[in-house]
């Protein structure tokens, strides 16, 4: 049985068009046509990818995606005509994988949705399997053992910035912002504290960074969030 994508877009033509070559390629595609419905849907059965339109009645793309990254880290790419750097910005900040802007190919549309599936599940391999070490740049990090060596040192990380830093390494391509951080290591609704991520986030920097002032391994993006950086 296929991968199950929720195709979330008012427009019926290219809804249709989407939904024909993605059942043409093996997917299981359920479709929504509003924010609201969108949200109703991604609550009733489990989605292995959701791909969304910012541009929906009732409930804007952009509402809906933290609406679903309150609850779920999972793949949502951005398919809109909204093309600009600031909406792309904030649509990855929001909490999306990938942004496609229309008109598209589908071709690279499949090609995107087939690498975002298969990276959430290398990750969830990892996570399960017998060896969950990870090699990134300088540093290992062995999640069995919640240890973090760099150059073969061992570093002193507390649980929470473990956390934090095993959150942006099993999400490589993710923007986070303060209140995703905060929700996915704390487990807890945020209030919009950013002192608490901003300290955590400066003594992980001045464990795991050669230089904390220029980050490496986790880049900041200003008025948006944080993201791991390109190895």
């Amino acid at each position: 049985m296929g991968e199950k994508i929720l195709l979330i877009e008012d427009d019926l033509s290219i809804s249709e068009m989407v939904r024909v070559q993605f059942e043409k390629e093996g997917f299981i595609v359920v479709t929504a046509f509003d924010g609201e419905e969108g949200v109703e849907k991604f609550r009733q059965e489990p989605f292995d990818l959701i791909v969304l339109d910012l541009m929906l009645p009732k409930l804007n793309g952009f509402d809906l995606l933290k609406d679903i990254r309150e609850k779920s880290l999972i793949p949502v790419i951005i398919m809109s005509a909204k093309d600009g750097d600031v909406d792309k910005a904030l649509g990855l900040g929001f909490g999306a994988d990938d942004y496609i802007a229309k008109p598209f190919s589908m071709i690279e549309l499949i090609a995107r949705v087939r690498a975002a599936i298969r990276r959430a599940t290398y990750y969830e391999i990892n996570e399960k399997g017998k060896s969950n070490i990870v090699n990134i740049g300088d540093l290992m990090i062995d999640y069995n053992n919640f240890s973090v060596h760099k150059r073969e040192v061992e570093l002193k990380l507390t649980s929470k910035e473990f956390h934090i830093l095993k959150l942006f390494i099993t999400h490589p391509k993710q923007v986070f912002t303060k209140a995703q951080i905060y929700s996915s290591v704390w487990k807890e609704d945020y209030y919009g504290d950013e002192n608490i991520i901003n300290v955590h986030m400066r003594r992980l920097r001045e464990k795991i960074e050669d230089n904390p002032s220029t980050p490496t391994y986790i880049k900041t993006l200003w008025g948006i969030g944080y993201k791991l950086g390109d190895f």
